[in-house]
């Protein structure tokens, strides 16, 4: 399971920094990418290692554009590179 969070983190952070830091991605965009079959099943894993990252000042994460408390997600979110 450790390479697999291992794989997620450095997946979401290669999109993120690709991306820049005036866009963002989806997590279910990073679950398509690294489970095409069933990304679904994945998507708590990659929002809880979103939220690590949050923690380690590497990402943030939003909605509507805003950062938000990530100990209180409801709703749909965003990831970007801090």
């Amino acid at each position: 399971m450790e390479d697999l969070s291992k794989q997620i983190s450095e997946t979401i952070l290669a999109v993120a920094t690709n991306r820049g830091t005036c866009k963002s991605t989806c997590p279910s965009e990073i679950a398509r990418m690294l489970f095409p079959e069933d990304w679904r099943k994945h998507m708590k894993a990659i929002v809880d290692i979103a939220i690590d990252l949050q923690h380690q000042g590497k990402v943030l994460i939003t909605q509507k554009g805003l950062p938000i408390d990530v100990d209180d997600i409801k709703g749909p979110i965003r990831i970007k590179i801090s």
